[in-house]
Order: structure tokens, then C-alpha cells, then sequence
């Protein structure tokens, strides 16, 4: 599908980030963030770029406006219905502890006041049959409880609601009007009442705060299109996202890797392992061809069923603050000095040592090239702040910047084995794909922790999330729990699961424009060995290939297979529209002028290493490391032993000599 102009908006903690096709070439913009009313800053970015509001592009839009509610607590006043005798649902949970062995565990905060918690009748059995009533009278109380708290959302999750939604569509039409509602069977019609309340609390938890806040952008865009990210990597209209807040938890990060996957294409690389390290944290995923989505993720302390990109996230970044722990040993974050103060190398009043500082230190950073010159950094705070934790670790500052680097290096390197190795990847046989501000500092030393002989910095790196904004379709992930063993279950039956999936989903893409022709769908099913608990998704074949497929990925993942029936617990369907057709503008030819390189000193290095300017580089350049590359929104760090060919488009691909 070409489309001629598209504008992709990815709002972050610092900066919102602004990627314009006008369908010859991509036009990059920053703008600084503006968290008490993020629509500001969108509205800012779009004037700023030559376009009148009510005749902005295209917009795909990433938000952190869910994820910081939920991440910060502060959703709006909601009411929590289950049925009678499980209101401390969410308070009790799966009772798993945080820390395994400690015998007095500090008591958690509940996610709503039992004040809050109400419950009802309208309780279904395993089976499907009424084993309460929910009766008028119930129905009235309900409404006036409802109306005496004064909420301004209501979460229902009732027992077995996705073998039948009756009576939560009953309790849903008895809420006075005005209220936001979230109700499992709509959310997540799937079992395991615990994760599934999760969600539908969520969803209603920040429903509101989310709802104000695309109607506010949609009314100052003024009719201009504007579709929402998922955190599955497709996109969803304005409109819909408004009532699903919950889809919207990891949009920002989902962008990011659609934008990992489009820029390796171009370079022909399709496994890959991501590594994307801002200033606070890091993420890591990987992909093998397709984004990997889980049903078992969790934002902050909450599960989340809901189908998201698979990613693994620790508190390493540039912001991570060194310390020195009780037993007198150096430690790495998960604090992070933030965007204010901040490192100390920015001059803000920060004091901490920071892994940012660590680099400057070390001649990775230079000082009059940060974020392309719009901050300079203060290469005598760095020292001064690594100075604090040197003498009692009784090192020199360089040395103890060093130590910082490695420790931030094993804590990613440890979150990349998660996902690789153990999980049954070997990864050798990825790319190690790294973006973000702070990822291409980093990326030659995690390779090597690994034993990897492949990495890749791509083009536009430090606004790839926003990039791959241009290039999501469409989508829908659709689920239903129906439980049976695989070799017991009718093909036909499940076949009128699918359909029945694949229609509510079909319907959904037509209502936002897409034709019936151009809509793909992809089966698939939750399977484990019967008696497990966890389940392994995979395609459906047919039974017989099916079950060999899922023998298989158990093994792979799991190290094992057992000589027990499969069991079937979820079925999904995915459907997607066609994806925007998005060119990135080749580079000159080896016949460019190129430039003649500055140097700067590196630690442990003898000799001054050259630094380029990444805007200048041709195709088909080779880089031998050590050398720095520095752009506007990053730098990065090519290591000895390491070379770097410069691609068609402008990805560095990163080969171990």
C-alpha cells in the first residue's frame, strides 16, 4: 500500500520524536516533551514541521500516557465487580512472592481499596451453567452502590465470563451513564480469572486518563487521520484505542522493534536480537523473521495478559547511577539519575556517577558533540561524580569508569542470554541489532559477551521507534479460551472458533477503512502437555503437525519433551491490513567526497582514535575500530577487533575481525 505522505509521532519521557514520509525520503524532528499535557508537545512537532493542524499527514502515534499512569500510580478511581466472595481478588492474586526466602516480606499495596471491591451474584460454573443468579433487585443495588462511590470507571470480571457474557453484559447496562467500563469478556475473554481481572482493571484503571487524552489531540488535529500503536506492533484507529487503553501499555517499544525488523530488511537480516538502551532502562527481544508476542508479560508489579511484544526490560542505562553497596562493592543501577537532574556530565546539578559519565571519561562521549552540539557536557563533573565512589573503591577515576561500563555491560548481557540462550537460541546465529540513544556505546562489548560475530547500528537509531510507527498495519489479536486435547477436538470445530474470531476481527478493519481482499489472518493455538500450567503458542497446521510442532518447541525451549496428550487452552486469530510502503533514501556512492577525521583520546587505547560524523559517511565504507561515529541524536563506539561497512541506506553492520 503506498501512501504519500505519513507522519509517525513516538512520545517519549524526554523528547518526542517525529518521522515524516512525504513519499520520496524521511524528514527527522525532535521536540522536547511535555508531560503534564503530551498533546502539546505533538501539536508543537507538527507545526513545527510545515503543517497546519487540520492538515497533518497520516499519524501513527506511540504514547507513554498509559504505561506512565499505571508505572507512576496514578490512574483514576475505579470500582473492581467480581462475584460474590472473591472481591480481594487482585489484593490476593497468585500470592508469589518478590523476594523468595525473606520471612517477612513488607506488605504490598492493594491495587483498589476493599471499600472499592463489590460483588454480585451472576456466577457461572466450569461448564458454563448458572450456579448463581443475578437477579433485578441485585442489579439496583449494584447501581446505587455504583452511583454512592462516584467512580469514574468500573472493571467487571465475573467467573467464567468467556464461556458466556450474560451477566456481565447485564451488570455493564445497569452502570449509570457517564462511566467509563471495562469488562473481561470484551478485554480478554480468556482463563485465569486472576490475569484476566488484572487487565480488565487496568484497562478501566487508565481507560479515562487515556480516553481525555487522544479525544483532546483528535479535536486539534481537527479530522486528520490518526491511528494508535499496540503493543503487538499493529496499529488500531483513534477511536477504538480510546476504550483499549491496555493494548497501548508497550507502544512505544513495539514501534521500536517494528523499526529494528524494517531497517535489517533492507540490510537482509532477519534474526536478530534487539537491544534498545535509553536513559533508564534497556530492552531486549528478539526476532526470528516476526515480532514475538507473549501473553505473560507484566508492566511494573502487574501481569498482563494481554497479547504484547516480547521484550525483557532492566534498569541499565545512561542515566544508571553508580554505587558502592554494603559489602564495598561497586553496583550498577536500576536508579537512574532521570532527565532531571541527570548525569552529572550535564550540568543540571546531578551528582551521582552515571554510566553516561563513565563514557565521557572514557573519551567515548565528546563533550561538544552531544545530541549535535545542543548540550555540551561537563567533562570535570563527570570526573568529580566518579570521583566519589574511586577513592573508596581505592582506584583511579578512569579505572572505576571502566568497572561501571563492564558491571552496565554484564547486567544487558545477562538480559540478552534470557531471551537467547535460555530459551534454546544460540546466539551466534542472530545480529545483534542496537538502537536508542546510549545502545551504539555498548553494542561491540554485549557482541562479544555473547560470542556473536554480527551487530548492527542502524540508520535513524535514536528515533526508531517513531520510524517503525510508519510501517505497522492495521491489526487485530483475538483470543478465546476453549479447552480440549488436540487429538479430541474436532478440525471443524475448531475451524468455527477461528471464523467466529476472524469475523469480529474482519469487521473491526473494515470499520477503519481496510478492504475485506487486502486482510490477512494467521491461526494459532495455546497448547501445553496435559496437567501443565503454562502454555507455548504455535500455529495451527493440522492435528497431526501441530503436535509434532509443539513436541518440538517444548524441546527447544524447555530442554525436554514428555510422553503426555496435548492439550489445547486458547485460540487465537491475527488478523492485519497491508503494511505502508516506506523507502529509505540510498546513500552516494563510494565516489563521495567523505571527510577527513577528527581524533580523541580513549581510555586503555594508545593511540587517538578517529572520530566520524556518521552524515557523512558513504556506501560501501569500511570503518576499522577503534573509532567513534557521532550524529545528532547518538554515538557510537566501534571497538577494536571490530570493522563496520557502511550499507546502502546507511546502516553500520558490524562484523568481528
Amino acid at each position: 500500500m503506498t501512501t504519500p505522505s505519513l507522519l509517525g509521532i513516538d512520545t517519549g519521557g524526554t523528547f518526542t520524536d517525529f518521522v515524516l514520509y512525504d513519499g520520496q525520503g524521511l524528514r527527522i524532528h525532535k521536540v522536547l516533551s511535555t508531560p503534564a499535557a503530551p498533546e502539546q508537545a505533538v501539536l508543537q512537532g507538527i507545526r513545527e514541521l510545515g503543517f497546519a493542524l487540520n492538515k497533518a499527514p497520516a499519524i501513527t502515534h506511540g504514547s507513554t500516557v498509559a504505561t506512565n499512569a499505571v508505572l507512576e500510580g496514578k490512574g483514576v478511581r475505579t470500582v473492581f465487580i467480581s462475584n460474590r466472595g472473591f472481591g480481594d481478588m487482585l489484593s490476593i492474586g497468585r500470592q508469589a512472592r518478590r523476594s523468595l526466602y525473606a520471612l517477612q516480606p513488607p506488605p504490598q499495596p492493594v491495587p483498589v481499596a476493599r471499600a472499592l471491591c463489590l460483588e454480585t451474584g451472576g456466577r457461572l460454573g466450569t461448564d458454563g451453567t448458572v450456579v448463581e443468579a443475578l437477579t433485578t433487585a441485585e442489579l439496583t443495588r449494584l447501581r446505587q452502590h455504583i452511583e454512592a462511590l462516584a467512580p469514574e470507571a468500573v472493571a467487571i470480571n465475573l467467573l467464567f465470563s468467556f464461556l458466556d457474557d450474560r451477566f456481565e453484559k447485564a451488570v455493564e447496562a445497569a452502570i449509570p451513564p457517564g462511566i467509563f467500563v471495562s469488562r473481561s469478556s470484551a478485554v480478554l475473554p480468556e482463563y485465569r480469572e486472576y490475569e484476566r481481572g488484572v487487565s480488565t482493571w487496568l484497562n478501566a484503571w487508565v481507560g479515562p486518563i487515556v480516553e481525555r487524552y487522544l479525544q483532546r489531540l483528535a479535536q486539534q488535529l481537527a479530522g486528520s487521520p490518526l491511528a494508535i500503536m499496540q503493543s503487538t506492533g499493529g496499529t488500531m484507529d483513534a477511536e477504538a484505542a480510546a476504550r483499549q487503553a491496555v493494548r497501548m501499555l508497550l507502544s512505544g517499544p513495539a514501534g521500536g522493534l517494528n523499526g529494528a525488523r524494517f531497517v535489517a530488511a533492507a540490510a537482509q537480516r532477519q534474526r536478530l536480537m534487539s537491544f534498545d538502551m535509553g536513559g533508564t532502562s534497556t530492552d531486549v527481544a528478539l526476532i526470528d523473521g516476526a515480532l514475538q508476542l507473549t501473553s505473560e508479560g507484566h508492566i511494573g508489579p502487574y501481569p498482563v495478559a494481554i497479547p504484547m511484544v516480547d521484550l525483557h526490560t532492566i534498569g541499565a542505562g545512561g542515566g544508571s547511577i553508580a554505587s558502592i553497596d554494603a559489602g564495598g562493592m561497586l553496583r550498577v543501577g536500576p536508579e537512574s539519575a532521570g532527565a532531571a537532574p541527570g548525569p552529572a556530565c550535564y550540568g543540571r546539578g546531578g551528582r551521582q556517577p552515571t554510566v553516561s559519565d563513565a563514557n565521557l571519561v572514557l573519551g567515548r562521549l565528546r563533550p561538544a558533540d552531544f545530541l549535535g552540539g545542543a548540550l555540551t557536557l561537563d567533562l570535570a563533573a563527570a570526573h568529580r561524580a566518579i570521583g566519589t565512589i574511586a577513592a573508596p573503591l581505592h582506584l583511579s577515576v578512569a579505572e572505576t569508569a571502566a568497572g561501571i561500563i563492564r558491571l552496565a555491560n554484564e547486567h544487558m548481557a545477562r538480559a540478552l542470554r534470557l531471551i537467547s540462550m535460555e530459551r534454546g537460541h544460540d546466539p551466534r546465529e542472530f545480529t545483534l541489532v542496537s538502537f536508542g540513544g546510549a545502545g551504539g556505546l555498548h553494542v561491540c562489548a554485549l557482541a562479544d559477551a555473547l560470542g556473536m560475530q554480527a551487530a548492527m547500528i542502524p540508520i535513524h537509531g535514536g528515533v526508531l521507534s517513531a520510524l517503525g510507527m510508519l510501517t505497522a498495519p492495521h491489526a487485530r489479536q483475538l483470543s478465546r479460551t476453549y479447552n480440549g486435547l488436540l487429538q479430541d477436538i474436532s478440525p471443524a470445530l475448531l475451524m468455527r472458533h477461528f471464523a467466529a474470531l476472524q469475523a469480529a476481527g474482519t469487521a473491526a478493519l473494515v470499520r477503519e477503512g481496510i478492504a475485506t481482499s487486502e486482510i490477512t489472518t494467521d491461526y494459532s493455538l495455546d497448547l501445553r502437555y496435559q496437567g501443565q500450567s503454562y502454555t507455548l503458542n504455535l500455529a495451527w497446521q493440522n492435528q497431526h503437525q501441530t503436535t509434532a510442532a509443539f513436541h518440538q518447541a517444548h524441546e527447544q525451549r524447555y530442554g525436554h519433551r514428555l510422553p503426555y496428550p496435548v492439550e489445547v487452552v486458547n485460540v487465537r486469530a491475527g488478523l492485519q491490513g497491508p503494511s505502508p510502503t516506506i523507502r529509505l533514501q540510498p546513500l552516494s556512492d563510494a565516489s563521495h567526497p567523505g571527510q577527513t577525521p577528527e581524533h580523541n583520546h580513549l581510555y586503555g587505547i594508545a593511540a587517538p582514535v578517529p572520530v566520524l560524523h556518521r552524515a557523512r559517511l558513504h556506501r560501501d565504507q569500511l570503518i576499522s575500530g577503534p573509532a567513534l561515529i557521532t550524529e545528532t541524536t547518538a554515538t557510537s563506539y566501534i571497538a577494536p577487533q571490530w570493522t563496520a561497512a557502511v550499507d546502502a541506506v546507511g546502516n553500520l553492520l558490524l562484523t568481528r575481525r
